[in-house]
């Protein structure tokens, strides 16, 4: 028993010797475990929602400043997002929602926009329109790495708010938050 034990040590021993010096941090770009923090962002607050264009469900390419008029809720999803997708019931609950602002769920798959509109009727998603931004034109112009991240314009197009991560939006708080936008 005891050349057992002696032989398991020595093997953990010569393990340890195979290490190396971790690799020194480059640069300042933020480290992984660090990212944003999940919840509600103010910091981008008043900046112009970005001048870009979109798929609508038929295809057809559509502006974000077409909105612009009423407050507008942008939410950057995807079907491979687990946290995206188990929020998506309540976006749609919202939308239905009256004098709930208009919402644009916008997908960033890369995927057909067919197979977007498919994953939406699966999921039981009836109210939000299907919306696409394959290039992520959105989610670069916006500065949103993490998805699900949603935004939300005031009638003039001005951001007010950003929320990282997924959220009941059809939750007390979320609808006091939303009463921000005018």
């Amino acid at each position: 028993m005891r050349l057992i034990f002696m032989l398991l040590m020595g093997l953990v021993l010569l393990g340890g010797c195979d290490r190396q010096k971790p690799p020194e941090r480059q640069g300042t770009a933020p480290v992984a475990e660090q990212g944003p923090k999940k919840g509600l962002d103010r910091s981008h607050a008043k900046k112009p929602a970005p001048d870009i264009v979109i798929k609508d469900g038929d295809g057809e390419d559509t502006a974000l400043s077409e909105f612009k008029g009423a407050p507008l809720l942008v939410n950057l999803w995807a079907s491979w997002c687990v946290p995206c997708v188990k929020e998506l019931p309540t976006l749609d609950r919202l939308a239905a929602r009256k004098g709930a602002p208009e919402i644009v769920a916008l997908s960033q798959d890369m995927a057909p926009l067919a197979s977007v509109s498919a994953f939406l009727a699966d999921h039981g998603i009836t109210t939000l329109k299907t919306y696409q931004d394959t290039e992520m034109a959105m989610t670069d112009k916006a500065g949103a790495p993490v998805l699900p991240t949603t935004l939300l314009y005031d009638s003039e197009g001005r951001e007010v708010w950003r929320f990282i991560g997924d959220r009941d939006w059809t939750s007390a708080e979320a609808a006091k938050d939303l009463a921000e936008a005018k």
